[in-house]
């Protein structure tokens, strides 16, 4: 077993190890996530957040064992790179490693819990949200601050945003970390960040309208390939869920 603890929560390391030892059997289960799992537990002073990584394929526990850091990893260092960038993310804790020999087993991210008011998500789903577009804009700034840090979330996507309201003010919080990229982004990275963020043309509109103005281009140009690269992603997204469709009934 590997662990590594951010130099903050150095002392709670008998409480987490406690945690992650008894994982199948306490802490408060969180969502109904297929692949992963996680689970609330309770410190003294705040709520803990552990994801428990499923075990992988043979390849990738061979690849994380000895080639490419493994998902738990990833999203503690990546978490630590984006806290010094002052960009939102619960706050890492630690990240635990558990192999059997010469393969990789296990691995578990450990984070603080944020006490969140909704997801981008939310904003999807009902676009009478109140303050929708406020929201939105001011989440468009957020991504643009990424994208300005050199910030290529892979995973830009409804549901690993949350959101918190502070006053009249709004903090966005970064989660599911461990695919990203740290790089200088083109116009065409940076718009095809957005692809994945909303169906709805009226949604891409106002993200549209306030990026072309952080970015300083024409709201068509940057709206144009929004929208179409927003419609092949869907359609790509559409294709890939009727052919698991498809091949489910055959199996049958």
């Amino acid at each position: 077993m590997i662990k590594h603890f951010h130099k903050k929560y150095l002392a709670e390391q008998a409480n987490i190890d406690a945690f992650i030892n008894n994982f199948s059997t306490s802490g408060k289960l969180l969502g109904n996530e297929k692949r992963n799992s996680i689970k609330l537990f309770e410190l003294e002073t705040h709520t803990v957040n552990i994801k428990s990584f499923k075990i992988p394929n043979i390849f990738n526990k061979i690849a994380y064992k000895f080639l490419r850091k493994s998902k738990a990893q990833r999203s503690f260092e990546y978490a630590k790179k984006l806290l010094d960038l002052d960009i939102g993310t619960p706050h890492p804790i630690a990240y635990y490693e558990f192999s059997n020999g010469l393969l990789f087993g296990k691995s578990y991210y450990i984070s603080e819990h944020i006490d969140y008011d909704l997801t981008y998500r939310e904003l999807i789903r009902d676009l009478s949200y109140p303050d929708h577009e406020n929201i939105l804009r001011t989440f468009t700034k957020f991504t643009f601050k990424l994208h300005e840090n050199n910030v290529f979330f892979l995973d830009h996507s409804p549901g690993n945003t949350l959101i918190k309201k502070e006053g009249n003010d709004y903090q966005f919080y970064l989660v599911d970390l461990n695919r990203m990229q740290f790089k200088a982004l083109s116009f065409e990275e940076r718009i095809k960040n957005f692809e994945r963020l909303s169906k709805h043309e009226s949604m891409v509109k106002v993200m549209s309208e306030e990026y072309a103005k952080l970015i300083d281009k024409p709201y068509e140009k940057v709206f144009n390939l929004m929208w179409k690269l927003t419609q092949d992603y869907q359609e790509k997204f559409h294709r890939k869920r009727e052919l698991k469709k498809r091949l489910k009934f055959k199996k049958q």
